[in-house]
């Protein structure tokens, strides 16, 4: 479908024409978000920079029954800012102004389109930060985050991007302008603001995000646990929980990951080892480093050979940073990557984490691990070459086998990454008919057209069992499995 003239006339009148493009580098450049293995060009992209210029197009497409897309920076990994149906791309980059700081309330009010890392940055000198961090915060956006209810390592002790907003204001799919919570906690009604929190940019387009602030440790003790086995590493992770001690992160790196990280940002992690976990304390400085003992003491009776501590914020920011580009690092030992992020419980990690490498073997591919331990949120990594089709088949076979362990295990599809395209067809695996229509729904309140962000969380009429492993054909379609290969590694077929 092209962009029509008459709709682009439209869009250029209402943004101006360097913000409406159509142009082939730009739908290429927008066919895909992180998850590089789907791919789909839009019918164009737009960048509105105020809430007046998005409402009009918004209405614009509404009007003409065209689907459309908000995105951010494009890095999320499940597919969700992949155009289908042709929708057009409304890009939010432009929507990233502080507009105010409230220390009173411990609050900060940003457009969807300020950087994660940005927020922290903004307060980080007045004793306070924005507590989400994933691993992508240099170049990830908040609302995106908000779509996505992202995660990150902190994540275990400050809770996840659900319990840090308090306030939206977003545009629905008619064009209409909301505002949901406010600037504190305990706002009266329904919950709808946890209930668009996560939703995956399917309930409306965030314009403005109320953050929560929280106040900066008086101290933080991060230490490094070294291990003969990924095992005895799982085990430190339960004993730690047991003892009744919530550490602010609990990150596990195995051996090819440590190999990666050292090939690339030299950490200083030993090659020899099997697993590292690294385990950061903060809280008030009186006790934190007898709380640092306690734990000392529980990883190496749980079979760590060495635990080592940061000795200053220097050595603690190189740990981070390797546990952070961990997965850019893999780019020193693989042309490409395809990572997952399944959840299971904490109990399971190392009957899961033994599956995972025999289903690795099985299909003669290496997968990579590192993941948030602490709450059971895995990321395995795996590894192949994207200019050969049957290794781009393997992967994804080997991602459905880790997904149905985790299912298994009494785990769940995504910790953080979102369901998007990647895993809409497993959702009927882990929900019931009448869960699927019910949340269908509640969806439907918000989007009853279906024209924001089509195609997405959701089973789609028409696609059938094998979808589950490829590009995710449009709704109605079915999937011929003789182009499965060739459509993954991007060929025309």
């Amino acid at each position: 479908m092209s962009f029509e003239s008459h709709i682009r006339v439209e869009c250029v009148r209402i943004l101006g024409k360097e913000w409406v493009k159509d142009d082939p580098i730009t739908l290429y450049t927008y066919r895909c978000d992180g998850l590089t293995l789907y791919t789909a060009p839009p019918m164009g992209v737009v960048f509105p920079g105020t809430v007046h210029e998005l409402a009009s197009i918004v209405k614009l497409l509404h009007q003409h029954k065209i689907s459309f897309i908000a995105r951010g920076a494009g890095t999320g990994l499940s597919g969700g800012a992949i155009p289908q149906d042709g929708s057009v791309i409304i890009e939010m980059a432009r929507f990233k102004e502080v507009h105010e700081v409230d220390l009173i309330n411990r609050t900060i009010t940003v457009g969807p389109g300020v950087i994660n890392l940005r927020i922290t940055e903004h307060v980080h000198s007045e004793g306070y930060h924005y507590a989400p961090d994933p691993s992508s915060q240099k170049a990830c956006s908040i609302g995106g985050n908000v779509a996505e209810n992202s995660g990150g390592p902190h994540t275990l002790k400050y809770g996840v991007t659900v319990n840090h907003v308090l306030g939206v204001e977003m545009v629905l799919p008619d064009g209409e302008l909301v505002t949901l919570g406010g600037k504190h906690l305990g706002m009266p009604g329904p919950d709808m603001l946890g209930l668009v929190t996560g939703s995956e940019g399917t309930f409306g387009i965030i314009t403005k995000i109320i953050c929560r602030l929280t106040p900066n440790p008086e101290n933080a003790v991060t230490m490094l646990g070294i291990y003969n086995s990924v095992r005895d590493a799982c085990e430190s992770v339960s004993s730690i929980i047991r003892h009744g001690i919530i550490p602010a992160a609990m990150e596990m790196l195995d051996k090819i990951t440590i190999y990666a990280v050292e090939k690339a940002l030299k950490p200083g992690f030993p090659l020899d080892a099997e697993a590292v976990l690294i385990v950061e304390l903060d809280g008030l400085a009186d006790g934190l480093d007898a709380e640092a003992e306690v734990v000392e003491k529980l990883l190496k009776d749980s079979g760590a050979t060495t635990v080592k501590r940061a000795r200053d914020e220097v050595e603690r920011a190189k740990i981070w940073r390797a546990r952070k580009e961990a997965f850019g690092a893999i780019g020193q030992i693989s042309p490409s990557y395809y990572v997952q992020d399944g959840v299971i419980p904490r109990s399971k990690l190392p009957e899961v984490l033994d599956e995972i490498a025999e289903i690795g073997k099985k299909y003669g591919l290496t997968v990579a691990n590192v993941f948030h331990a602490g709450d059971g949120n895995l990321h395995p990594l795996i590894l192949y070459d994207y200019e050969n089709p049957q290794e781009i088949e393997k992967a994804h076979l080997i991602g459905e086998e880790i997904l149905s362990s985790c299912i298994r295990h009494g785990g769940t599809l995504s910790g953080e990454h979102g369901i998007g395209l990647e895993k809409a067809e497993w959702m009927s695996e882990l929900y019931s008919g009448s869960s699927l229509d019910n949340m269908q729904n509640v969806r439907a309140f918000f989007n009853p057209e279906n024209l924001l962000n089509p195609g997405k969380i959701f089973p789609q009429p028409g696609r059938c069992a094998e979808s589950k492993s490829g590009t995710p054909p449009k709704a109605g379609a079915v999937l011929d499995k003789s182009k499965l290969v060739a459509a993954k590694s991007g060929i025309a077929v």
